[in-house]
């Protein structure tokens, strides 16, 4: 098992030990566009006690205005020899370099220094804030001060130095504020410098104290598991750094409430370290299409995909199913509502005759009646023995064309058909028929896209690592059957042997088609190699992919064709392109 060494920032940083400057500045106004500072007055402090303070007056450019130096009592005359901020602004930098910068209505304070900083030229350090205005409105209530000004918040902690809106006065005043409020959020269980950062009162104390579970987490890539009190999986979720990752539950940097109330639950946290970004993408995948998970969202029920299927019998038709076979029918696919699955099917029968009755027929029809359809010349009636064998096999070509070939024949069927309608001004029935064909096409183009990957055997593609070396998979059948990384500079061929021997074993297609397409979009990506393909890959080259790309351009100036694809954005939205190397 490899060890990882927890770093400082991923322990976090005990509060007894952060130094705070603690800041106040007067100025000549309220903004720094075209006001200046006049006094900065900073106090320093670790663990409650004061290591230093720093006070300057500070000659502004322009005068002070009357109404200002009746607030702060700072004249004219009492900075007429005192030092600019050119030479006050690089002391103060000296003196706060290394802390926290605390003051209260810090964007104020913090907005002022930065200006003066690019005013003189001096880079600013990027220091870490903390706003006591913030804090105080989460943790102090209407029924302890009036409200969450220094003068009300100083008297209800107690402050030593009462503010007069001189800095150094101001800025003792908001010490004792500041420990006032780090007392409180103590008793609520934050104890770092990091949970003060993230502190908000939406975040319940249970929750907060639930932070343990993700301390235990390694500083590694992988899967992550929510547990209840019975084990059973809450949630499952993917990270670059598990533990990092799961800390944000904790903190207010996550806002769904589902969340909230699956930590409430949660008990637990399982990782599972992963090799590979893509192994972990798959792992919560199928973690996820296993058990379900109540507070996942998405690919919780990946066999209510549905697929159109032309059926492989003497007279085909197309039918709705849940599940791709081994058989000799065609697909196009997958679906998540019947919906698009429907209009998808009612493309097809827009334009090419095919039978829509359910019954099996055997080669020799038996004499029945014939439905509407073959009266009104839109089925060719092998129900009734009009149609022989031979003479339908050509109308199920050109469906199976559609499905998992070239769909040019078709779609140039239905575009004449909407161009038709649209010059009829039959507008309402050109919308759906746009709304059919784009379901039609995009179903298309994805089956198109998984197929070759569903029926190859065997493929084995590397690509390179940051920082050296390949990362290496085995994919069969569209499944990711194993997965492993190469250290800099070695011979990469051992690792692809030792791979291929402990991959899984998987006798054919059945992957789920969200793993297929995170396998696909991970060999599509730029600087994949080829190392073996056993089988081959072909794809149409006027397949439904290229229709798809010629007409949604268009198909967005009929109207809005989105409605009706089942996931926009999902990685088999992408056209059908080369993979890895390998002519498409």
């Amino acid at each position: 098992m490899q060890m990882v060494q927890a770093t400082f920032e991923d322990l976090g940083v005990p509060l007894a030990d952060v130094t705070f400057v603690v800041v106040d500045l007067e100025t000549t106004g309220s903004s720094p566009a075209g006001s200046q500072i006049t006094e900065v007055g900073a106090v320093k402090v670790r663990g409650g006690e004061v290591l230093g303070e720093f006070q300057t007056l500070v000659r502004p450019a322009s005068p002070i205005p009357p109404f200002i130096s009746v607030l702060t009592g700072i004249t004219n005359t009492m900075v007429a020899d005192a030092p600019s901020i050119r030479t006050v602004l690089p002391q103060f930098l000296q003196f706060a370099a290394g802390s926290v910068l605390v003051a209260h209505n810090a964007g104020f304070d913090v907005s002022f220094l930065k200006a003066a900083a690019a005013e003189t030229g001096h880079p600013w350090p990027g220091f870490a804030v903390i706003d006591t205005v913030r804090l105080a409105r989460q943790l102090v209530h209407k029924d302890e001060a009036p409200n969450h000004k220094l003068a009300s918040l100083a008297r209800l902690f107690g402050a030593a130095t009462t503010p007069d809106h001189r800095a150094l006065h101001d800025a003792r005043a908001t010490v004792d504020v500041l420990h006032g409020l780090i007392e409180r959020v103590g008793n609520l269980g934050v104890h770092t410098l990091e949970e003060l950062q993230s502190y908000s009162s939406r975040v319940s104390t249970a929750q907060r104290r639930k932070r343990f579970l993700a301390e235990a987490m390694p500083s590694a890539p992988g899967v992550y598991v929510f547990r209840d009190a019975r084990g059973e999986p809450l949630y499952v979720g993917t990270a670059s750094d598990l533990r990092r990752r799961t800390l944000t539950y904790f903190t207010a940097s996550e806002t769904r409430r589902r969340m909230a109330e699956m930590v409430g639950l949660a008990e637990s946290i399982t990782p599972i370290v992963c090799a590979t970004r893509l192994d972990a993408q798959v792992r919560e995948l199928r973690l996820i299409a296993e058990h379900k998970p109540r507070y996942n969202r998405r690919s919780r029920h990946p066999e209510k995909a549905m697929w159109v299927k032309l059926t492989a019998e003497p007279f085909p038709r197309l039918s709705i199913v849940r599940t791709v076979r081994a058989d000799d029918a065609h697909y196009a696919g997958p679906f998540t509502s019947r919906r698009t699955a429907e209009a998808a099917v009612t493309a097809v029968h827009e334009v090419v005759p095919l039978r829509q009755c359910t019954a099996r027929l055997a080669a020799r029809a038996a004499q029945t009646s014939a439905c509407v359809l073959f009266e009104m010349g839109r089925c060719g009636g092998p129900c009734v023995g009009a149609q022989s064998v031979e003479d339908y096999a050509e109308v199920v070509r050109r469906a199976g064309e559609a499905l998992t070939g070239s769909c040019r024949d078709v779609m140039g069927s239905l575009r004449a058909r909407l161009d038709a309608l649209a010059e009829q001004e039959r507008f309402e029935e050109a919308g759906t028929l746009r709304d059919r064909m784009m379901a039609l096409v995009r179903a298309a183009a994805r089956a198109q896209r998984l197929r070759p990957l569903t029926q190859t055997a065997e493929l084995v593609a590397a690509r390179p690592r940051d920082g050296g070396g390949w990362e290496v998979v085995c994919i069969r059948h569209g499944r990711l059957a194993g997965t492993t990384t190469t250290p800099a500079g070695a011979d990469p061929m051992p690792y692809v042997e030792a791979l291929r021997q402990t991959a899984e074993v998987v006798s054919g297609p059945g992957a789920l088609p969200e793993e297929s397409e995170l396998v696909l979009g991970w060999l599509e990506k730029p600087g994949t190699r080829l190392i073996d393909l056993q089988g081959t890959w072909t794809c149409p080259v006027d397949g439904a992919g290229a229709s798809r790309a010629e007409l949604e351009p268009q198909a967005s100036s009929w109207g809005d064709p989105d409605h009706l694809d089942p996931a926009p954005g999902r990685p088999w939205d992408r056209p059908v392109g080369a993979v890895a190397g390998v002519p498409g």
